[in-house]
C-alpha cells in the first residue's frame, strides 16, 4: 500500500534532528521514513537490510564521515539515491559530495519546506543544489572557453526564454521564477517547454549542463 512512496533512511547522529525529521516527512503523503542510522557504519548496515529509495545523509557523523558513507553506497548500490543534509555552507564540499554520486544537497538551516522539495526533485531522477550555493559552484564549473562558444539553438531563444532558462539552472523553483520576472507560474511553465523544445531537451538537468556549456549561467 506504500508502493507510491519514496521510502527513505534517515542518517543523522542527533536522535532530535532525526525525531523532527520522521514526523516532518511522515507527514507528506508521498514520503515514508523506514529507518534511522546514528552513524555511518549503521547507515551501510541498514541500507543493505532496508533497500531504502533514498538515504538523506549527514556529513559529520561518528565511526565513519558522511563522504566514505556515501562513496560506499554509492558503489555498492548505485540505484539508491543520496541526498545530503548538512551544515557545511561551503562550495567545496558541495563539489566533493556531487562528484561522489550525491544527487543533491540541502543546508540544515533549510530542513523544512526546502528539504521537501529536494526529495521530490531528487526522487524524480533529477538533481537539487540548495539555491544560494548553485551559482557559485556552476559558474566556478564553467569552461571560459565554454562561455564564448554559443550553440546556433540558443541564437533562436527569445531574451525571456534566456532569462527563465538561466533561472532554471541556478537552480530556482518554478515559484521562484515568476516571482522573479513578475509573470505567473503558469507563464513559467509555457516558457520553460518552449525553451526545451527548442533546444530538445527532455530534463532538467539537460538545461543545467546546456546552460553551463553556452555561457548562460554567468553571463
Amino acid at each position: 500500500m506504500n508502493e507510491d512512496k519514496v521510502r527513505i533512511l534517515l542518517a543523522d547522529d542527533h536522535a532530535v534532528l532525526r525525531a523532527g525529521l520522521r514526523v516532518l516527512l511522515n507527514a507528506e503523503p508521498d514520503m515514508e521514513v523506514v529507518g534511522e542510522a546514528a552513524d555511518g557504519e549503521e547507515v551501510l548496515k541498514y541500507v543493505k537490510n532496508l533497500q531504502p529509495e533514498m538515504v538523506l545523509l549527514d556529513l559529520s557523523m561518528p565511526k565513519m564521515n558522511g563522504m566514505e558513507c556515501l562513496k560506499q553506497i554509492i558503489t555498492a548500490y548505485p540505484e539508491i539515491k543520496v541526498l545530503v543534509l548538512t551544515m557545511h555552507d561551503d562550495e567545496e564540499y558541495l563539489k566533493a559530495v556531487i562528484r561522489l554520486g550525491a544527487k543533491g544537497y540541502v543546508l540544515k538551516k533549510a530542513a523544512d519546506v526546502e528539504l521537501i522539495s529536494a526529495i521530490r526533485t531528487v526522487a524524480k531522477g533529477e538533481m537539487f543544489i540548495y539555491p544560494s550555493m548553485a551559482a557559485a559552484l556552476l559558474c566556478h564549473m564553467v569552461n571560459p572557453k565554454a562561455q564564448a562558444r554559443t550553440d546556433n539553438k540558443v541564437k533562436g531563444l527569445s531574451e525571456r526564454e534566456r532569462e527563465v532558462l538561466r533561472h532554471l539552472a541556478l537552480g530556482h523553483t518554478n515559484q521562484e521564477i515568476a516571482d522573479i520576472l513578475h509573470v505567473s507560474v503558469k507563464t513559467v511553465d509555457t516558457y520553460k517547454a518552449r525553451v526545451m523544445e527548442k533546444l530538445e531537451l527532455r530534463k532538467r538537468a539537460e538545461l543545467v549542463r546546456y546552460a553551463m556549456e553556452n555561457g548562460i549561467i554567468g553571463s
